[in-house]
């Protein structure tokens, strides 16, 4: 008799990969993805009370890596509400291990305040300067050593040559099978003068112009297009990346 687990996640496993190549769904997850951009979508959430400003979506796609790789160590730049740490640290309360590191160069004082006062700061360190220091990397390196497995997310400052230098200094530290991933790709992928307010990112200078920069010298890590596949709605598509060797 055949196993009724394995032949769901094995047909979960081709359904996924079969959406690579529906165009219609395809189409539709792009107008979606335009559309809720523009409406600045991703900031109508919370978690445990915290503003976080993801996408549900992708949300989704972080438990199911965090619940897999149970990590020790989950290093974020880029803080805001908190709403991501805390995120975070409630499933590695629920897995019973692992620490969250957040890094900002402005960890505004209501917000320090909100999430110092969380039940599940108790998981939770917080470092105020550049991820692009050499200090704040030093100190981030110094938490990874000897953490058997670790993730990294980067969410911060989303210029082209920001992002680079976050890969360069944080992308090593994640262990082999584990992931590194880089939200608001996104930016390279909406229409063509898409926002209204002035950025120093855009098209052609993004998170994702830093991820195939970066893949160009570093063969540690590949695109897991099979999250793509899956979650379709996202503002990291071709963000996460799998470190193979």
């Amino acid at each position: 008799m055949s196993d009724p687990v394995k032949a769901f996640v094995e047909e979960r496993k081709q359904r996924i990969a079969e959406n690579g190549g529906n165009q219609q769904l395809q189409a539709a997850a792009k107008a979606f993805n335009d559309a809720s951009n523009s409406a600045r979508y991703s900031y109508n959430f919370s978690w445990m009370g915290r503003p976080i400003i993801q996408y549900p979506q992708d949300m989704i796609v972080m438990q199911e890596l965090i619940w897999d790789l149970k990590p020790d160590l989950i290093i974020e730049t880029g803080i805001a509400h908190g709403g991501s740490l805390i995120f975070y640290a409630s499933l590695m309360e629920l897995i019973g291990k692992g620490e969250v590191l957040g890094i900002d160069i402005d960890i505004r004082a209501h917000n320090r305040k909100e999430i110092e006062a969380h039940p599940m700061f108790k998981r939770i360190t917080m470092l105020e300067g550049s991820a692009i220091s050499e200090e704040i990397a030093a100190q981030v390196r110094r938490a990874a050593e000897g953490k058997q497995t670790v993730m990294v997310l980067l969410d911060s400052n989303h210029t082209h040559d920001h992002v680079l230098r976050e890969l360069e200094l944080y992308a090593p530290l994640v262990t082999p099978g584990s992931y590194c991933v880089v939200f608001d790709t996104i930016v390279e992928k909406l229409p063509e003068g898409y926002f209204s307010e002035s950025r120093p990112w855009g098209i052609g200078n993004n998170p994702l112009t830093a991820v195939y920069e970066y893949l160009k010298k570093d063969d540690n890590f590949v695109i897991d297009a099979s999250i793509d596949n899956k979650v379709l709605i996202s503002v990291a598509p071709e963000g996460y990346l799998k470190r193979i060797k």
